[in-house]
């Protein structure tokens, strides 16, 4: 390495906006992809040249296409030392005029840059299908995982977990970085060589029995499962224990399915008959089985569970909500997506402890469209909600809350019945009955569907003000 050489040190080796400011030095400082040596801080040996850092800046950076900032962003996380150089590289040349390389797959540094991506895109797709937690301790809510990604991945698939595992506490070990969930903040730190991991927790029997009944012997391909689900991860994963035997007993399955008399088709699917049960005052531990066995509307067929109410069942305020969102679909308790978020953002704002609020819907089931792979929160209609009525009377009656606070129109309705203008009553106190009190306040996604910063600092301020009222009135029964 000669005296000419620029040394540029990435700290983090995944960490794209560190990458950026280093490139964008570089290229401002006219220094070509070979007066440039890039090396990360676990890098050893002794390196001579000059610290990037000290290189006069003689030129602005051009606009860079979206598109290799997309692409970088995901090939930063490569494992490769060579994935540094060739960022820049690409760089160079496009800021140079070659506006359209991305779009020549001939070259090779396109084809390089890739290859990459892809290898991060196939490790992260492992990671999001191997990855099994385990419960530390029965009942605990607190699990743990091990994983060995082939690439600096964690960073960039935590937030899958936090968004689909969002209620529960746990904790994902790499070798290279850690990851902790508390239910609210993502916490990194340092990797780990090896965990014990701890015993079967009470779901995996029932995981084994779901697994060996859904694997399809007609299907097997022993080979192209080996690719995609390598040996080395297996001994984290419960199902590997039964492949053995589902894998030598394939043969014959296939055989019993072949020989088993064909089923007349149906010309249509039967309707399923209603649950029996009826709305008792009995104890309110059995509500959430009750209504997971509810079929008085059609929502609970494509919904992924049923969300019932959360909370202490003495609080004294009942947070009416219009219906569970996609995140609440996915993990069955009430306000944890972005509207739940800010929803507790104006509690503490305003002095509204939580552990005095009993948070539900109207609508216990998630209604949605699907636009692509996204699941478009769709309003509920009448029929929906007076289905669900009877569960909320269930729910008032065996809390007896001295206030239910409706969020949005669609709660005031299920509520107070269809007599009410949700704009006339919004932040006026009103008589529910047998000496409840309801209280009508927006629904925190209005707040963040405000098409402007401004609009939704002024829609997060009506929030606040109205839950304030809520607030003066708890204060006055303690006085």
């Amino acid at each position: 390495m000669n005296a000419a050489t620029w040394l540029a040190r990435l700290e983090c080796s995944w960490d794209i906006d560190a990458w950026r400011q280093l490139a964008r030095h570089a290229w401002c400082a006219g220094l070509s992809p070979e007066e440039l040596h890039w090396f990360e801080a676990e890098d050893s040996g002794q390196l001579f040249g000059t610290a990037l850092e000290e290189a006069v800046l003689v030129r602005a950076m051009p606009p860079v296409p979206r598109a290799f900032l997309a692409l970088a962003s995901t090939v930063i996380c490569h494992s490769s030392p060579t994935r540094l150089p060739l960022l820049y590289r690409l760089l160079w040349r496009q800021s140079a005029g070659e506006r359209n390389l991305l779009a020549n797959p001939t070259d090779p540094d396109v084809i390089a840059v890739h290859a990459m991506a892809k290898e991060v895109q196939r490790d992260t797709h492992k990671m999001k299908a191997f990855v099994r937690f385990r419960e530390v301790a029965t009942g605990s809510n607190e699990f743990i995982a091990w994983f060995e990604p082939d690439h600096h991945i964690l960073d960039r698939v935590a937030p899958f977990f936090a968004g689909r595992f969002a209620g529960m506490d746990w904790a994902i070990m790499t070798p290279y970085r850690s990851v902790r969930w508390n239910q609210q903040t993502l916490k990194f730190g340092d990797g780990t060589r090896g965990i014990k991991m701890p015993d079967k927790d009470s779901g995996e029997g029932l995981w084994l029995i779901y697994y060996a009944h859904i694997f399809n012997p007609a299907r097997l391909n022993p080979e192209m499962m080996r690719q995609e689900m390598p040996s080395r991860y297996w001994r984290n994963l419960p199902e590997a224990a039964l492949l053995p035997d589902l894998t030598r007993n394939a043969g014959a399955r296939v055989r019993e399915m072949a020989e088993r008399a064909p089923l007349p088709v149906r010309r249509k699917i039967p309707t399923p008959k209603a649950p029996t049960q009826v709305l008792t005052a009995d104890a309110f531990g059995s509500l959430p089985v009750q209504l997971a066995a509810c079929r008085k509307c059609p929502l609970w067929a494509s919904a992924t569970q049923v969300v019932p109410g959360r909370g202490a069942e003495d609080a004294p305020l009942m947070f009416l909500g219009e219906q569970p969102g996609d995140q609440e679909d996915l993990t069955g308790r009430p306000f944890v997506g972005p509207a739940g978020k800010l929803l507790k953002n104006a509690l503490q704002t305003c002095g509204l402890p939580e552990s005095a609020i009993y948070f539900t819907n109207a609508v216990k089931h998630f209604r949605y469209e699907r636009v692509g792979k996204a699941r478009i929160h769709k309003r509920p209609d009448h029929a929906h909600v007076q289905a669900c009525r009877p569960w909320l009377q269930r729910e008032v009656d065996t809390l007896k809350p001295r206030v239910v606070v409706c969020l949005g129109a669609t709660a005031t309705l299920s509520l107070l019945g269809s007599g009410f203008a949700f704009k006339e009553v919004r932040g006026q106190w009103l008589e529910a009955g047998n000496g409840l009190l309801a209280f009508v306040t927006v629904h925190p996604a209005w707040v963040l569907r405000q098409t402007t910063q401004s609009d939704r600092e002024r829609a997060f301020n009506l929030l606040v003000q109205d839950l304030g009222k809520v607030q003066e009135e708890m204060g006055r029964w303690n006085a």
